[in-house]
């Protein structure tokens, strides 16, 4: 099972370090930055979760919010705000502004890591219940029933057989599956296809997915695989 990733964003480094420890030990794979700024010229649509603290900078926490929510490829990731600004008046702001739970410093890191395992566990049963079809590799997504992929929160085009070859891969990741498997799986109603045609398509595909391009892997004399 993919670790779900996160980032924390504080200009407050020892508070930054700690999140990430203990996350980490909680089985997360955590992200650091130390300003909105250099969040911002991170990959943010990579992210399963931001946690921002909201006095930072010249680019505020809430600034930053903002930001993400009008941004197709972040909108609907989840925001946590830990913050010493604790009014009711922030809090406010800060669930105005679509964040999914508001704690305030001083905190227990304990407490924080449950709101994160709550969130992350309501949003991927939100996105299991959109589609119970989808199957997904870090930002690599497939729905099988609108037949679309996407990479890093963007579609991408594929043909009917690259589809085909991508959902199976990920269907049986770690698996080698054989170009004999692969044919008779795919090419179902050609008559004769050589094995060329799915090296061909695999070519292709590779092109296609990156950076999961290192991910297909070849094994000589065997066949195929996704290794994740």
């Amino acid at each position: 099972m993919e670790k779900s990733r996160i980032l924390v964003v504080d200009d407050e480094e020892n508070l930054c370090e700690i999140l990430k420890f203990n996350l980490t030990q909680a089985g997360y794979e955590v992200d650091v930055a130390y300003s909105a700024e250099e969040a911002l010229a991170m990959n943010t649509a990579t992210y399963d979760l931001f946690i921002l603290d909201v006095m930072m900078g010249e680019i505020s926490g809430f600034q930053m919010a903002a930001i993400l929510k009008k941004n197709k490829q972040t909108a609907n990731i989840p925001i946590i705000f830990c913050t010493a600004r604790d009014t009711e008046e922030d809090t406010l702001k800060g669930l105005d502004l679509g964040a999914d739970d508001y704690v305030s410093k001083p905190f227990s890191v304990k407490e924080v890591t449950a709101r994160v395992k709550t969130i992350l566990r309501r949003n991927a049963q939100s996105d299991s219940t959109k589609d119970n079809k989808s199957i997904r590799y870090e930002m690599l997504w497939i729905d099988a029933e609108k037949k679309k992929v996407s990479v890093e929160r963007k579609e991408i085009a594929l043909t009917p057989k690259e589809f085909e070859i991508l959902h199976l891969l990920l269907q049986n990741r770690n698996k080698v599956l054989s170009r004999d498997f692969l044919l008779e799986k795919v090419w179902t109603d050609e008559v004769y296809v050589t094995d060329r045609t799915v090296d061909v398509h695999i070519t292709r595909l590779r092109k296609k997915i990156t950076p999961y391009d290192k991910n297909l892997t070849t094994r000589l004399g065997y066949g195929y695989c996704f290794e994740t």
